[in-house]
Parts: structure tokens; C-alpha cells; sequence
């Protein structure tokens, strides 16, 4: 069976992908920060006959970011390595001039550093699969201008760049920056605590990233929306 890594898995679209690949018969290990609601998230995965291994963590910490991978390598090697753990820099979003310069070292952390710190623990793993591919979880606020999603947006912006270096890099790999849109998510209701309009689940982007791994397009920065377009 394959086998697939997931970052910010216990809730939210980590937990919505995860249920999908399970449903595919995708061996997972989840990871995140909160150890009850990762067990909890992990009983439901688990329960569609899949192997499921949780590591509670952060994936600040390079111990987390190895005892993710050693379980992969347990699982039988690593096929899809999905990067969603996020960090925002500030709750509810500021606006640049009074952005805490260390909210952004943290967003920058979380959503760059330490996916890549991942990804360089995972690539002998992802480069032995023969299918290896990373998944790096993108946003519209990294390619357009949104007043307050600076910090965010910057990091997401370095993320994609780093997506895009990293296929150049590892041209037997397949790489996707994926924007979701707009999600029903607690990282965007902190983001945004009060929404003008409702926002649609993290179940229903899941069908553009499974496309994704359907058709597996060259590596590159996808839209879920546009994915879901054609389906």
C-alpha cells in the first residue's frame, strides 16, 4: 500500500485528506500538535482498515520532523508528503505596521523552514518510491495582495518558491503547491474571526487533490478550485 505523511492532520483539511486517502486504502501517519485530538482523528482514520500511525508534535521540532519520517520508513517507505501544518503570525490577521516581528519569524518558521526541514528528512524516501510526491500547502494570499495577510501571504509566497526550486531540483519527483481557497478551518477563523459569508468545508476541495494524484500533472502551483472545475 502506499504511503503518505501528513503535517496539521488532526482537524481541517489535514484530517479531510486523510480520511480520503484511508478511503483509498492509503497507509497515513498523522501528525500534530495536539496529542487527544490527533488520537481522536486517528481512531476515525483507522477505522477505514488503513494502517495509522500518530505522532504528536511540532513540526518546529527536528526530532517531530524525524519520528514522522521513522514511522514511514516502519509503514514500508514514503509515496506523498503533504506539508499543511500552518502557522498565521498573528491572531485574528494585523495589518503590516503593527505585524510582531516575532509572529512573522514564527510564520516563517512553520510554513517554510520547517517544511523544508521535512522535506529534506523525507527525500530518500520520496526519491526510493518511484511515485514520490510532495505536496506543499499554498495559499492565494502568497500570489495576491490582501490587506493584513502580509506576514502569512510572505511566508506561503517563500513556500511556493521553495515548491518550485525543490522540482527543479528533483525532476523524478512530482511537487504541486496547491491553494485550497477559502476553508471553514480554525486557522482561517483566526485568521478572520467574523466572516461576510460562509466558507465551504475542507471536504470539499479533497476531490482536486486526489485528481491531482490521479492524473499526477507536472510538478507546479495548482488552484483546488480549478482542479475541481473539470470533475
Amino acid at each position: 500500500m502506499p504511503v503518505a505523511v501528513i503535517t496539521g492532520a488532526s482537524k481541517g483539511l489535514g484530517r479531510a485528506l486523510a480520511e480520503a486517502l484511508a478511503g483509498r486504502g492509503w497507509d497515513l501517519v498523522l501528525g500534530a500538535r495536539t496529542a487527544e485530538v490527533l488520537a481522536r482523528t486517528a481512531d476515525v482514520v483507522r477505522s477505514h482498515g488503513t494502517r495509522v500511525v500518530a505522532v504528536p508534535g511540532d513540526v518546529n521540532d527536528a526530532g517531530h520532523r524525524r519520528e514522522l519520517v521513522a514511522a514511514a520508513r516502519e509503514l514500508g517507505g514514503l509515496d506523498l508528503l503533504v506539508s499543511n501544518a500552518s502557522a498565521l503570525g498573528a491572531e485574528p490577521l494585523v495589518r503590516l505596521d503593527v505585524l510582531p516581528l516575532e509572529g512573522l519569524r514564527t510564520a516563517l518558521e512553520t510554513n517554510v523552514v520547517a517544511a523544508l526541514g521535512l522535506v529534506q528528512e523525507a527525500l530518500p524516501l520520496l526519491r526510493a518510491s518511484g511515485a514520490g510526491t510532495v505536496i506543499a500547502l499554498s495559499s492565494d494570499a502568497a500570489a495576491e495582495a490582501y490587506e493584513t495577510w502580509g506576514g502569512y501571504g510572505a511566508a506561503k509566497a517563500a513556500l511556493d518558491q521553495l515548491a518550485a526550486v525543490l522540482a527543479v531540483e528533483e525532476p523524478e519527483l512530482r511537487v504541486w503547491a496547491v491553494d485550497p481557497g477559502d476553508m471553514d478551518t480554525d486557522l482561517y477563523t483566526a485568521a478572520v474571526p467574523v466572516a461576510d459569508e460562509p466558507r465551504p468545508s475542507p471536504q470539499t476541495v479533497v476531490p482536486g487533490f486526489l485528481r491531482l494524484l490521479d492524473e499526477r500533472p507536472m510538478s507546479g502551483r495548482y488552484g483546488a478550485q480549478a482542479l475541481l472545475g473539470g470533475l
